[in-house]
């Protein structure tokens, strides 16, 4: 009885929370049909990030050293656009390799395939008996997906190398890095170039910095603060360090002033 009420309660208590997708006969094979989506929330993540930490550590740095708001401007605007697209390049890159990667991948299993199909067959007879299939059920697992070439040579590409099955594009990739990296990096410079104090900016970096890292929560176990939290001393750090070297070599140079 005591089981049965537990068991009873722990439904009330699920029912509570909105699941995040239906799941209908119709809402599944909708969702399946559509398949798995790219992911480019680590390329906002990270292009946000270092774009706000890049401009406010040129501003904190120009204001640790004391020079004019002219150098703020000229500095500013120029690592924010060339930092900008070095970063949305090298992402490009770096993205496309992996494309280019699981291309390679594909074509060797492909080549395999096509010269050792037993051999293949027998890799993905192993593959699944480790994932607990056995007799008949494994027999009927290998039939289906060797049937199908191209099935084969993607199940092949996933379980033995380890690939993510959707790879993402690189010019996506790319421009979300670019986007979130001017956005957010525009607004400790604007705000210090603006209202013309180091207060303001950094009021509005810390704020840009908490903001990301409680979206960033959104697809993360956890708490909006907690993420939000990190990531503002995570940044706020990154810019101490540069208000230090720029007092810093100003006290050590004696470098003149506004």
């Amino acid at each position: 009885m005591r089981s049965a009420e537990s068991l009873a309660e722990g439904q009330r208590q699920l029912m509570q929370y909105a699941l995040e997708h239906s799941h209908t006969e119709q809402a599944i094979r909708a969702r399946l049909e559509r398949g798995p989506q790219s992911n480019y929330l680590r390329d906002w993540i990270y292009g946000g990030i270092d774009g706000t930490v890049t401009t406010f550590a040129v501003v904190a740095a120009v204001a640790g050293a004391d020079l004019s708001a002219v150098v703020v401007l000229v500095l500013g605007f120029a690592n924010l656009l060339a930092d900008g697209f070095a970063m949305a390049a090298s992402n490009y890159i770096g993205t496309k390799a992996e494309r280019d990667d699981y291309d390679r991948v594909l074509g060797i299993e492909r080549k395999h395939i096509a010269l050792e199909p037993e051999g293949e067959r027998e890799e993905i007879r192993q593959i699944f008996a480790g994932k607990g299939f056995s007799g008949d059920d494994l027999e009927r697992i290998v039939t289906v997906i060797t049937s199908d070439r191209a099935l084969w040579e993607k199940t092949m590409a996933v379980e033995e190398y380890g690939l993510s099955p959707t790879p993402r594009s690189p010019t996506f990739a790319a421009l979300s890095t670019f986007a979130a990296f001017i956005a957010c990096g525009l607004v400790p410079l604007l705000t210090y170039l603006s209202a013309g104090g180091l207060a303001a900016c950094v009021l509005a970096a810390g704020a840009t910095f908490f903001g990301v890292g409680a979206i960033k929560s959104r697809w993360s176990p956890v708490a909006w603060w907690r993420s939000g939290l990190e990531t503002f001393l995570i940044g706020m750090s990154a810019a101490a360090v540069a208000f230090a070297v720029g007092f810093g070599l100003r006290a050590l140079f004696n470098l003149p002033t506004h």
